[in-house]
């Protein structure tokens, strides 16, 4: 599994720019899928039918990554930028990006007067070697992706976007793994999530689905100083409660619990008081829809360090399959 998410985490994708992430995902899943669609907004949903017995299910994982977009081009060649999504200023000085067309810039800033503060992002730069916008290889509007390497120490696996291509991967691997269903199920792997949950938003109005199951990222509180949070690296899924943007439906935790307890997958209960997923727009699409989320467990998330374990990503995956591969009642 590694190396598909290496694939999928090193891979150029920010928000509205997704069109190479869906060119790596598709062949992934084709193989399971009893038919594939592309959206006019750039979802890739995958359809597995099912005996015709249960529910419509769509399963929502973001192909979307932060990143950065060209606003102006100095005189000497520099490049002034806005984000595209939560960029943290202080996760920038000394980054690199890259972009559509392969330039690598590296990310600095105006001179810190204070050096125990943090400039706004209207003070960093990015640098491509260019000395005027003549000879600038990129232009206002390119958009970039952060660059990193994946990287794996025993079962920690980190990488530039875990949020949130290892969603995606728990994904295509239950897609793998799922031989049979009762359910009609809609495999979406949508775009412009880190810019207001856009993609899922569209999906789930056209796809009007049952129940809607969000695979994301989750922050946890294990590291020095974190926010009190009931989540842990290496405990397990994390059947969501409540974020920001959503409480989950009862119905769908409790089957959550159960599927999880009946085949012994460990779990934990998510609450997370700041930031939502496609969950969100699931829950309000049209007349509504029973939503939920199965949250990877993530450190440093929205840097270019996001750490999940390799259990957790398992444990999300089987859970996944024991929902879709049984009835729904909620």
């Amino acid at each position: 599994m590694n190396e598909l998410i290496k694939k999928l985490v090193e891979a150029y994708g920010p928000s509205g720019f997704e069109d190479g992430m869906r060119d790596l995902i598709r062949p992934e899943v084709e193989a399971y899928a009893d038919e594939i669609r592309v959206d006019a907004l750039g979802n890739l949903i995958a359809i597995k039918n099912g005996d015709g017995s249960g529910l419509k299910v769509m399963i929502a994982a973001h192909m979307d990554e932060i990143g950065v977009m060209v606003t102006h081009v100095t005189k000497e060649g520099f490049l002034r930028f806005t984000n595209i999504g939560g960029v943290l200023p202080h996760n920038l000085m000394g980054s690199r990006v890259q972009f559509a067309n392969g330039t690598i810039g590296l990310i600095y800033s105006d001179r810190i007067e204070d050096r125990g503060k943090i400039h706004p992002l209207n003070k960093f730069y990015i640098d491509v070697g260019a000395s005027s916008p003549d000879d600038c290889p990129v232009s206002v509007g390119d958009a970039a992706g952060f660059v990193r390497p994946f990287m794996a120490q025993g079962s920690r696996l980190t990488a530039k976007t875990m949020d949130d291509r290892i969603g995606c991967v728990v994904a295509i691997e239950a897609m793998k793994r799922l031989k049979s269903t009762p359910h009609q199920v809609y495999f979406a792997f949508t775009v412009q999530e880190e810019v207001g949950v856009r993609g899922a938003m569209t999906a789930a109005n056209h796809l009007d689905p049952d129940v809607g199951i969000a695979l994301d990222v989750t922050l946890t509180g294990d590291v020095p100083e974190a926010r009190p949070m009931a989540i842990s690296l290496g405990k397990g899924a994390a059947i969501k409660v409540k974020d920001s943007g959503m409480i989950a439906h009862a119905g769908l935790v409790r089957l959550m619990k159960q599927r999880a307890d009946a085949a012994s997958i460990p779990y934990q209960l998510e609450v997370l008081d700041g930031g939502s997923t496609d969950a969100r727009s699931m829950q309000i699409a049209n007349a509504g829809t029973a939503a939920g989320c199965i949250s990877i467990p993530c450190r440093y998330v929205h840097s270019q360090s996001e750490t999940v374990d390799a259990g957790d990503v398992e444990s999300c995956i089987q859970l996944l399959v024991e929902i879709l591969a049984n009835p729904i009642e909620l």
